[in-house]
Order: C-alpha cells, then sequence, then structure tokens
C-alpha cells in the first residue's frame, strides 16, 4: 500500500482574492436584479451628477441614472461578449493547430502561413476591420476579438500537438497498431489541451480589455446600452462628475487583473 505525498494545492491570497472578484462579477452577469433594485435605463431628472453615497454607490450620471445599476446590468454583455470571444478562438484556433500539428506536411505548412498573417495584424486593427464589416454591435465586437484570436491559440495548439506527438506513449500506440484518429483523441488531444485552457483563460481578460475598448470607440451596442466601454466612453464627457469613468473603469481593471492572475496561477500549477 501506498501513501501518497502530494501536498495540498496551496492557493495565495492574491488568488483567493481575484476568485472572488471573479465570483462576484459572474455572479452580476447572471442575476443582476439582485444586487440592485434601481432602474438602469430611466432615471430620476432631479438627482443627476449626484457622488457616490450610501443610496447611489457609485453616484448618477447626466439622466439621473444609478451608475452601480448600469455597471452592474452591463456585466452581463461584457462577460458574454468575452466568452463567446474565446470560443471562437479556442474552436477556430485550437483546430487549425491541431490538425497542422498532428497531420504535418503541406497542411503545417499552409496553415502555418495563414496564422503568420494573422500574427502580422495588430490584434486590435484586425478586430476593429472586422467589426466595421460586420457593423457595430456587441456580438460583432465579440466576433471580431474572436477572430483577431485565433492565431495565438492556433500556434499554442501546434506547438503542444508538435511536442505530444514526439513522446514514448505516443509512439508506443503507434506501433500498437492504434488509428491516428484514436491516437489524436485519446493521447494527443487531451495532453495538448492544457496550455490552451490556460490560454483561454487569459483570453478571456483580454476579450474584456478589447471589447471595452471597441466599445468606447463606439464599436459597440449604442447608448442606453450599459457596457463598460461605453459607460466610460459617455462618462468622459462630465469633468465634474469624474465617478462616471472611474467607477466602470476600475470594474474594468479589477475584472482583467483578476483573470490574468487565476491565470499565472494556472500556469504554474500545471
Amino acid at each position: 500500500m501506498t501513501v501518497s505525498t502530494r501536498l495540498p494545492l496551496r492557493v495565495p491570497p492574491t488568488v483567493a482574492v481575484s476568485f472572488a472578484i471573479l465570483a462576484v462579477v459572474l455572479a452580476w452577469s447572471i442575476a443582476p436584479g439582485v444586487f440592485t433594485s434601481h432602474d438602469p435605463v430611466n432615471g430620476v431628472p432631479a438627482e443627476k451628477f449626484l457622488g457616490p453615497g450610501a443610496e447611489h454607490w457609485f453616484g448618477t450620471d447626466h439622466l439621473g441614472r444609478d451608475l452601480f445599476a448600469r455597471v452592474v446590468h452591463g456585466t452581463s454583455s461584457s462577460v458574454t461578449s468575452a466568452l463567446i470571444a474565446v470560443v471562437i478562438g479556442v474552436v477556430a484556433g485550437g483546430l487549425i493547430g491541431l490538425l497542422a500539428g498532428f497531420l504535418g506536411g503541406w497542411l503545417d505548412v499552409v496553415l502555418a502561413r495563414l496564422v503568420d498573417v494573422l500574427l502580422a495584424i495588430p490584434s486590435f486593427l484586425l478586430a476593429v476591420v472586422i467589426v466595421s464589416a460586420l457593423g457595430f454591435e456587441t456580438v460583432n465586437a465579440a466576433i471580431a476579438t474572436g477572430v483577431s484570436a485565433v492565431a495565438v491559440f492556433a500556434r499554442v495548439m501546434r506547438s503542444e500537438v508538435i511536442k505530444t506527438r514526439q513522446a514514448v506513449f505516443v509512439e508506443a500506440s503507434f506501433v500498437q497498431g492504434g488509428s491516428r484518429l484514436h491516437i489524436l483523441l485519446r493521447h494527443v488531444l487531451p495532453n495538448a489541451s492544457r496550455s490552451v485552457l490556460t490560454l483561454a483563460v487569459l483570453q478571456f481578460g483580454l476579450s474584456i480589455l478589447v471589447i471595452a475598448g471597441l466599445a468606447f470607440l463606439g464599436y459597440g451596442d449604442p447608448p442606453p446600452a450599459s457596457d463598460w466601454g461605453l459607460l466610460i466612453s459617455s462618462g468622459k464627457d462630465y469633468l465634474l462628475a469624474p465617478w462616471l469613468v472611474y467607477a466602470p473603469a476600475l470594474v474594468t481593471i479589477a475584472t482583467v487583473l483578476s483573470v490574468n492572475r487565476i491565470s499565472r496561477w494556472l500556469r504554474k500549477t500545471d
């Protein structure tokens, strides 16, 4: 009988705080009505430009709308859009990298050149071009962000697949007569996908930032939508009410930094 000597996984305090922040953000996106009773669309004109306080945690805007309610209700759009972008990047980029790394030959050369072309274009610029072609909506901004991330996922997946193909257990499976499809699904894909999943967590935070940037520039849903980037863009026009900018900006920064910290921790524990 053997006794495992592996120590339990220790979660650093900064990672625990990051998980807590991310849990709050996800809760906002799932059930915003639980956290605020204020209407995010219709305000009270007599209460416009009120500073942060007990009644309005993030203050009010130029129409008397509660900013905390608008941030909370805008979380769903920001989080959902980021998830769409990550799914597009993981599925499309992972498939390209998987086929290129496993099959090799001329297919690897063609797909590798395609990835090089995508990597040569700045991701934010590529997202702007795509969303301009599709139309100014948050969903289209998510699609554009996902397409711009395909090359990164493809390159990581390809390198992991090539490394896994050279492993002894994969070579042994080939010698024992295993089919290419069986080896691909049973051995290569599970082992090569670990780094991709860690990258997906990092890309989730980056996608939130990119989509917020697109919304800031006017490439997302128009008002009265309350996407985080749109809230920052609208608030910058009112210098006497700085909370209109720093409240949604701090929420965005805290979310992105939390996701990045969790991603680095997952990479170390992998």
